[in-house]
């Protein structure tokens, strides 16, 4: 900046401090505000410094509250100044933000866009700031002019730039919750026309999805219809951004059915748009079609009568269709979001029997080659989820010998523990559910006994008890085929003690007496079991404070000592 520029702002910033405040010089400080303006565009580095020596600030809050019809442009210089990092916290610490906050209560378009933009770029990423805004009303007066001036390209793009840094503030959603923000954003949603405001609009309903109360109003303003056409619109484009767009929609859809009530009002019934449109996405030959309807059956699918009616629309045989499409160098998160959506369609009993029925058993065993854990971990929970109760189908299973082999090698995977547990425990469902005996037989060939021993010490109490109850059914059924594996892996003295343990939690100890009483039908493990002393410990359970460990102890010992005849088929 030359030395004759310098000195005309110099002259323009005196001016202003001396009529700053005086509505009757108007036209000389409009004048000066403008030669700022001019300054900041010809050197904005050099200009800021002389602004912040001059005290200015102070200035620009006395014309914003004492000289109205110079507001805006007063509104127009701080927004350029705030363009400059450097100078946010002057701006603050001269208190320009709540000088200008009640501009966003003016009719004029041009005081808003300023005043806006100013307080906009002051208050970015500053949470203190955007806080203190929440609380003294700005988002009341935000709404009310995206009601207001819906066709104002540049006053819509500030004002959705505003609400996208208050958006994420708890504060915020709440205050918004409370007025018809969903509506209008819905909208401008409606009538975008480019990529980024597209984006900038999403954004901001993707932050507002995080509350429940503005869920359900975005979808009774029918957000899922705009989001559904967009998907329709852009899923030929090959653009980038198009792309993104996509992705952005449809993670938007997902996070509507996260909210109990707004998943129902999009279900109805299997009625609703959403649900409707999902055999089309899972039909589609677009990933993240098929990854929007995989999900959205997954979150429908958190309630029974959901899961019963979907299941008689036939999306099962479209889920396994979708999965067999990616089986060969598939997208493991379509194949993970399949398999979650079965897994709770299989939760009600009635369900089950039916996709059993449409071979669902069978047909997903051919990701049973997959190498992606979480496809293997969502597969073995599946498989799990459909034989609880199911005797028929766990007997079939647990002769499988593909199955066993491959869950025996999973049980030892050690870098991935969430499929080794699921391994592990569909081991022990096999067992459980079937109590067959040629189910023990494959198992014991598959070499799968010795991980429901090793799971009788999990750190996890469920796995504890379900490889307890597991291993008292087996040695029940079939205790000759299993008994020398038994020995050879230590099992009496592992029960032992868990038995002696007082950290050992009183449904384990029940069920480790369970199976101890299945084991002593075994001459050579009831000589074990004396040898070991169980006895004296067991002795001492008959004073466990648990009622029902004293009863399992007192049973134990007659057993143990010929008492009473050994009648435990294991019932858990």
């Amino acid at each position: 900046m030359g030395i004759l520029k310098s000195e005309s702002l110099t002259q323009h910033l005196e001016c202003l401090r001396l009529f700053g405040d005086e509505t009757e010089a108007e036209g000389q400080i409009l004048a000066s505000l403008n030669g700022i303006l001019l300054a900041l565009a010809e050197d904005k580095q050099r200009s800021s410094i002389l602004l912040t020596d001059s005290g200015i600030f102070q200035t620009l809050v006395r014309i914003l509250k004492g000289n109205p019809s110079c507001a805006a442009k007063a509104a127009q210089v701080i927004a350029e100044i705030a363009k400059n990092e450097e100078m946010k916290k002057p701006c603050i610490e001269a208190g320009l933000v709540p000088a200008l906050v009640p501009l966003l209560e003016s009719t004029d378009q041009e005081t808003l866009l300023h005043a806006g933009r100013a307080i906009g770029r002051i208050c970015y990423e500053n949470r203190d700031l955007q806080e203190q805004l929440v609380k003294s009303g700005v988002i009341a007066s935000l709404v009310r002019i995206l009601i207001d001036y819906p066709e104002s390209e540049p006053l819509v793009r500030v004002n959705l730039l505003a609400l996208s840094n208050l958006a994420n503030l708890d504060i915020a959603k709440e205050a918004l919750s409370k007025t018809k923000v969903a509506e209008h954003l819905v909208k401008q949603l409606r009538s975008a026309e480019n990529h980024q405001r597209l984006e900038i609009i999403i954004e901001v309903l993707q932050m507002l999805a995080e509350h429940d109360a503005l869920k359900v109003q975005m979808v009774e303003a029918g957000v899922h219809e705009a989001l559904s056409e967009i998907l329709l619109r852009l899923q030929g484009s090959s653009r980038a951004e198009d792309t993104c767009t996509m992705k952005a929609a449809s993670d938007l859809i997902v996070s509507l059915l996260l909210g109990d009530e707004s998943m129902q009002k999009l279900f109805a019934n299997g009625c609703g748009i959403i649900y409707q449109e999902v055999g089309t996405w899972l039909a589609s030959k677009h990933p993240q079609l098929q990854l929007t309807g995989a999900l959205a059956v997954a979150n429908f699918a958190r309630n029974d009568s959901n899961c019963v009616r979907m299941v008689q629309l036939g999306v099962v045989l479209q889920l396994l269709d979708l999965l067999e499409q990616h089986v060969e160098n598939g997208d493991v998160s379509v194949q993970h979001a399949a398999l979650s959506a079965l897994r709770n369609l299989a939760i009600p009993v009635a369900n089950k029997v039916q996709m059993l029925e449409e071979g669902v058993a069978e047909r997903i065993q051919m990701l049973l080659r997959s190498e992606m854990a979480p496809v293997q971990f969502k597969l073995l929970g599946t498989l799990r989820m459909l034989i609880d109760g199911q005797a028929d189908t766990a007997e079939m299973l647990g002769q499988d010998p593909l199955l066993l082999n491959r869950l025996v090698q999973w049980c030892e995977a050690q870098e991935h523990a969430g499929v080794r547990g699921e391994a592990n425990r569909l081991l022990a469902s096999l067992l459980r559910h079937s109590r067959s005996q040629e189910v023990v037989k494959a198992i014991q060939q598959a070499q799968g006994v010795k991980h429901l021993v090793s799971m009788t010490t999990s750190e996890h109490v469920i796995m504890q008890n379900e490889a307890l109850i597991a291993l008292a059914i087996a040695s029940a059924v079939n205790l000759e085929v299993i008994k020398d594996s038994l020995q050879e892996l230590k099992l009496v003295q592992s029960l032992h003690k868990l038995l002696r343990h007082e950290s050992t939690g009183p449904e384990v100890k029940y069920n480790s007496m369970g199976l101890l009483c299945s084991l002593l039908n075994s001459g050579d493990l009831k000589q074990e079991v004396e040898k070991d002393n169980i006895e004296e410990t067991l002795e001492k359970l008959c004073s466990h404070s648990n009622a029902n460990v004293v009863k399992q102890a007192v049973m134990t010992l007659q057993i143990l000592r010929d008492e009473s005849p050994n009648t435990s088929f294991f019932s858990p």
